[in-house]
């Protein structure tokens, strides 16, 4: 979700957003150090222990560096808008056809990529 502020509003906007795609409550809340985000918790009602400490955080904010390359390279959004647009589409086809080969025998991994590419042919028959 793309926000142009991180104040404590944003922060439970976004809390919502991500609670309502969760469907359960977390037991355990990774965030980095930004103060808006207590007050936002305690206006959701969270009970989830809120985690901030030093290198919590590294996973979320590699996952990210991707989508950082590909905003330098199409030399940063013009609005909000069409960073949320473009990064909607990407998160789609990211998801679709992104596979933890590491942890995957070959095998697998060729029957999960042929699934990907037969669900990818449905969806853009559709449109």
């Amino acid at each position: 979700m793309v926000q142009s502020r991180r104040n404590a509003k944003a922060a439970k906007k976004l809390m919502k957003i991500l609670l309502k795609k969760q469907g359960i409550t977390p037991s355990r809340l990774v965030t980095d150090k930004l103060r808006s985000y207590p007050p936002a918790f305690r206006d959701v009602a969270l009970t989830a222990e809120h985690i901030h400490s030093h290198r919590a955080n590294n996973r979320a904010e590699n996952s990210h560096q991707l989508v950082r390359r590909g905003e330098r390279k199409l030399q940063r959004f013009k609005s909000l808008g069409s960073a949320q647009r473009f990064l909607t589409v990407r998160a789609a086809t990211y998801n679709t056809f992104t596979h933890q080969r590491h942890l995957n025998r070959r095998s697998y991994y060729k029957d999960f990529r042929t699934e990907s590419f037969d669900v990818w042919k449905t969806a853009t028959a559709a449109a």
